[in-house]
């Protein structure tokens, strides 16, 4: 399948974005078939990306783009980057909030040469209130939105998660944001300015944990690998390993007491009932461990599954992309790297069934694109070269 042919081909995005958040946003727009032109400074400028390109996180972050470079402070760059936006269709940046004034890139600004822009800003507090301009790093959103507070075991203190969980999440809402913003153009004819932050992130995807707050007015404490609300939901000792077992209410614990072979426990009065069982959380742990210490998880999961009880083994990654369903579902993707060959990537977990996502390249070299996507605004040979001695881009 070409481009043209899948959902997002028909729009263009400017992409300014570093680090983690923005090229996540972007990413997503990329594989579902925007025409993504990935805007950096040139090396020369001193203060472009050093890492390894070849990375595995770089290549994640930044397959399906076109890459060039542009001085934005320098007239002539800020010239080509505002004829790229005057015929774009998104321009997506985290800088700090006031760089983007500063650069002259601002919506008003962008909004003057094309009225249907949309401009997406993910920053690390949002665009304006008393911490705006503080620098914004997953951590310290994580620490803030509440959600170190109820990751890790009881009495354990703050654990931060696992991952960039509040950059990741950044990005997927800013990219739900922009496709919103193209949706309500078809109607007004106009575009708007779209913002994310990594606190609201943080906060949004604690979900009932902050309602749990914000309705009842109870602070969460940590549950460690039990679910916070409903018991017997965690992870379970097995003869190998471990494995969850959810069989939160009356009827799912039925059939878990059923299929353990533990129909005891439905007649102590420590387990009678989804209070109870919170209530009495170690003591239902404990119980239930007693049962499942005895088999192997892939023959619990296997019996408990067949048994209505949702449940799963505990894997390392490798185990992950390893497993079956997960190849099924194709989310290690497989594309060409000039130098490191054939290499996988994470793949989208949502599946169009006419129009799918697409693998289509690797992550670009620094500027790879930049005298082709000149050419296409207009520029002869000459004006490139010109452009490239006076370091331009």
């Amino acid at each position: 399948m070409t481009r043209s042919a899948l959902p997002l081909s028909r729009f263009k995005v400017l992409d300014l974005t570093r680090a983690r958040s923005g090229p996540t946003c972007v990413r997503q727009l990329a594989d579902w078939g925007a025409d993504v032109i990935k805007i950096e400074e040139p090396a020369a400028l001193g203060d472009a990306f050093t890492g390894s390109r070849e990375s595995s996180d770089f290549q994640n972050l930044h397959r399906n783009k076109r890459a060039m470079t542009l001085n934005l402070k320098a007239p002539e760059g800020k010239e080509i980057f505002m004829k790229l936006a005057a015929a774009a269709d998104v321009v997506v940046e985290n800088y700090r909030p006031d760089v983007k004034n500063r650069l002259g890139i601002d919506y008003d600004s962008l909004r003057a040469v094309n009225k249907g822009i949309v401009l997406a800003s993910i920053s690390g507090f949002g665009q304006d209130g008393p911490y705006a301009n503080r620098p914004g790093y997953d951590q310290v959103a994580q620490g803030m939105g509440g959600l170190m507070s109820v990751t890790g075991l009881p009495g354990q203190g703050p654990v931060r998660a696992g991952f960039a969980i509040t950059d990741t999440t950044a990005g997927l809402f800013c990219s739900m944001g922009i496709l919103a913003a193209l949706l309500e153009r078809e109607v007004s004819g106009e575009g708007q300015w779209v913002d994310s932050s990594l606190l609201a992130a943080s906060i949004a995807i604690l979900d009932f944990q902050a309602a749990r707050w914000t309705v009842d007015g109870v602070v969460p404490p940590q549950a460690g690998n039990n679910h916070p609300t409903g018991m017997p939901t965690g992870m379970f000792e097995t003869s190998d390993g471990f494995m969850n077992i959810a069989a939160t209410g009356d009827v799912m614990f039925g059939r878990l007491c059923e299929a353990l072979g533990s129909e005891e426990l439905l007649e102590d009065e420590r387990f009678t009932d989804g209070p109870a069982r919170s209530k009495n959380r170690d003591e239902i742990h404990a119980a239930i461990s007693a049962y499942t210490r005895t088999r192997s998880t892939g023959e619990w999961v296997e019996k408990l599954n067949q048994a209505g009880v949702p449940s799963g083994p505990v894997y390392s990654i490798d185990q992950t992309f390893n497993d079956p369903q997960v190849k099924h579902l194709g989310m290690a993707a497989a594309v060409d790297h000039p130098t490191r060959g054939r290499i996988e990537l994470v793949g989208q977990p949502v599946r169009f069934h006419r129009t799918p996502w697409q693998m289509r390249t690797a992550a670009a070299e620094l500027g790879e694109h930049t005298e082709a996507i000149l050419a296409e605004l207009g520029y002869s040979g000459a004006d490139i070269e010109g452009l490239r001695m006076r370091e331009v881009f």
